[in-house]
């Protein structure tokens, strides 16, 4: 949302040479807040793992040798910063830390980029925990956010989820959570680059199937699987009750099982 800015105003103009300096106030005002609205717009970001080894690797290139990551050439064919894992080089010494922009004395000093903005700026939406609601929600509005931006240039998706389970194979999301992600990506213009960076499990596995055709990747030791669909444990419930969300499971596995041959 974009920042407004209160102006003060006087209640009388006792002057007509007053005036021309307040309409030249309000038109920059007006000029300024029209340039920068869509510069200053606030995307939510989806909630990252602190602890996943490719926001890591990130976030220590962004510290250390920011400007290693803002003057990248571009490449289409190859989904941004993926290089980082394959070029240790990219991960600055001491040394070269000292002789970076950060400190010379004839340059202006300035901070490292936060992940988010980095992110957003490589047009990535990365995918770092099971698909629950929050993030299902937050993916769906960068999704739409970036096709907004540009409709031409290509999306890039970079997925580390088990899907709607946790690791211990406890359930934490519904199995909608990735048909509402997958919608989304069906409805954009844009082409999409999916890469699978760690695990790619149940309807992570669909999302990185629908990627663009010929732009589906994933790093060496990745993993993908499709599973059978869980039910969340609520406790005690009457056997209808079980009946439906059995026979709800088994659609929605049929669902996704059809939309994975597509591919």
């Amino acid at each position: 949302m974009a920042m407004s800015l209160q102006m003060p105003i006087s209640t009388s103009l006792p002057s007509s040479s007053s005036s021309p300096c307040v309409r030249l106030r309000s038109r920059n005002f007006r000029t300024l807040c029209t340039m920068n609205a869509k510069a200053k717009a606030k995307i939510p970001i989806p909630p990252t793992n602190p602890k996943d080894p490719f926001l890591s690797k990130l976030a220590s290139v962004a510290a250390t040798s920011p400007e290693t990551l803002l003057n990248r050439p571009v490449n289409s064919d190859t989904p941004p910063y993926l290089d980082l894992f394959d070029a240790p080089k990219l991960m600055a010494t001491p040394a070269q830390v000292e002789r970076s922009v950060s400190y010379n004395e004839h340059r202006p000093r300035r901070p490292p980029p936060d992940l988010p903005s980095l992110l957003l700026h490589g047009r990535i939406v990365y995918i770092g925990m099971p698909l629950v609601p929050a993030v299902s929600e937050l993916v769906v509005a960068e999704l739409m956010y970036l096709q907004w931006m540009d409709p031409k240039e290509p999306i890039y998706i970079y997925i580390n989820s088990t899907g709607t389970t946790r690791d211990d194979g406890e359930t934490v999301g519904m199995e909608t959570e990735g048909f509402a992600i997958y919608d989304a990506m069906m409805q954009l213009d844009n082409e999409i680059h999916t890469v699978a960076v760690g695990a790619a499990i149940g309807q992570a596995c669909l999302l990185l199937a629908a990627g663009s055709e010929g732009k589906r990747f994933m790093m060496p030791h990745a993993k993908a699987m499709i599973q059978q669909p869980r039910i969340p444990s609520s406790g005690l419930m009457p056997a209808s009750d079980v009946l439906i969300r059995a026979k709800e499971a088994e659609t929605c596995n049929g669902r996704r099982h059809r939309t994975a041959i597509c591919y």
